[in-house]
C-alpha cells in the first residue's frame, strides 16, 4: 500500500498572474502546506494572455466619428506573442525565487491562451491533484460580477476535476 503511495506522486499547482492575490495565495501554500508539498510536486503555472486586437479606433471626419477594428501585423503579433512569454517567464521566475526562500524546489510551466481556460487545462494534462487560485476583489460587488462574468476562481470551480483551493486576501 505505502508503493502505491510513494509511486503516484501528487501533485499541487498555484496559478499565478501579476497580482498580489496570487503571490499570496503562493506564500499561503508555503507556510500552511510546506511539510505536504515536501513529498508532492509543487507546480506553478502562469498563463499568456492573449491580446484582443479588435479594440474600435475612432476616425474623424468634421463632426463625424466612424470606428474602425485595429488590424494587426504579423510582426505585431509575433511581438505581442514574445512579449507576454517575457512577462510569464518573468512572473514564474519571481515565484521560483520565493518557492526557494522556503526550501522548497518548484517547477514551473507557461501556455498561452485565456487565462481561466488555460489553468483548467493545466490541470488536466498535468494530472493536477489540488488547484490553488488567489481570491479576486470582491469589493466591485455583484452587479459588475454578473456582467463582467464568473471570476477565474469561480470558473476553475466549476470546470476543474480536482479540487480547488482559494486563498482569501490576508486582511
Amino acid at each position: 500500500m505505502e508503493k502505491e503511495r510513494k509511486g503516484s506522486s501528487k501533485k499541487v499547482m498555484v496559478a499565478i498572474d501579476e497580482s498580489d492575490f496570487s503571490y499570496n495565495a503562493l506564500i499561503w501554500v508555503l507556510d500552511n502546506l510546506k511539510e505536504s508539498i515536501k513529498d508532492t510536486s509543487l507546480v506553478i503555472f502562469a498563463t499568456q494572455p492573449l491580446t484582443n486586437f479588435s479594440y474600435p479606433l475612432p476616425a474623424s471626419l468634421g463632426f463625424a466619428r466612424f470606428y474602425f477594428p485595429l488590424l494587426p501585423t504579423g510582426d505585431l503579433i509575433k511581438q505581442n506573442q514574445q512579449r507576454t512569454r517575457k512577462v510569464s517567464l518573468g512572473l514564474l521566475e519571481k515565484a521560483k525565487c520565493i518557492c526557494a526562500s522556503y526550501g522548497v524546489n518548484a517547477k514551473t510551466f507557461t501556455e498561452a491562451g485565456d487565462p481561466k481556460e488555460a489553468i483548467c487545462n493545466a490541470v488536466q494534462v498535468h494530472n493536477v491533484n489540488l488547484l490553488v487560485v488567489g481570491d479576486t476583489d470582491k469589493s466591485s460587488g455583484i452587479i459588475k460580477r454578473v456582467l463582467l462574468g464568473s471570476t477565474l476562481a469561480d470558473y476553475c470551480l466549476i470546470n476543474t476535476k480536482c479540487p480547488v483551493l482559494v486563498v482569501k486576501k490576508p486582511e
